[in-house]
């Protein structure tokens, strides 16, 4: 690519990057072009359909968290890593309102852009989960799908500006609970359901 192409593109992701933190991913791709003083049709050639241009965006954030997870693995303790990596998780989802939709979908959709990314991320927190379990720091009734599910939760709680507040008080509950003895302990506030 040459330098005043890659310039461009680097143009366009940044301004993406900030119309996607104010307005959230639906955001227009004619207001994305707009912002960044270059016409619709400029915006297609580098970036021919939303998903493209959210996988370019998002690509570099999803390498630097399946990194993260990688390094904590050999850094920390099993139980300190697995949530140091979801709490990270959790707030960089955040940071682009609705992002944790396309990424639920593009986990089921192969033809997905974004697919590869979300399955490598997926992949490096089962990694931390299995270790924190083989260590029994971790429940074993829980795998890397249901922590992908977590992270979309607490992030989707991110999201409505009536629950923000609450996001990280329910972040440090559900946290709390992923330990190997948290699925043995009794709800607070009341016995816990009877199986029908």
């Amino acid at each position: 690519m040459r330098a005043d192409a890659r310039k461009n593109r680097d143009h366009l992701l940044a301004v993406a990057g900030t119309a996607i933190t104010e307005q959230g991913v639906d955001v227009s791709l004619r207001d994305i072009a707009r912002r960044a003083d270059v016409g619709l049709a400029t915006l297609l050639r580098h970036f021919p359909t939303r998903e493209a241009l959210l996988e370019a965006l998002l690509r570099t954030s999803f390498d630097e968290l399946t990194a993260k997870a990688g390094a904590l693995e050999t850094s920390s303790s099993p139980d300190d890593a697995l949530v140091s990596w979801l709490r990270d998780c959790v707030a960089w989802t955040t940071e682009y309102r609705g992002v944790t939709v396309l990424m639920a979908a593009a986990i089921e959709d192969t033809g997905s852009a974004l697919h590869a990314s979300c399955v490598t991320l997926r992949a490096a927190g089962a990694r931390l989960l299995t270790r924190a379990q083989a260590a029994g720091m971790a429940r074993s009734d829980i795998d890397g799908a249901d922590l992908f599910a977590l992270v979309a939760m607490l992030a989707w709680l991110g999201d409505q500006p009536s629950l923000a507040p609450h996001a990280d008080r329910l972040f440090e509950v559900v946290a709390s609970a992923i330990p190997a003895n948290a699925g043995s302990q009794p709800c607070q506030g009341g016995t816990p359901p009877s199986d029908p």
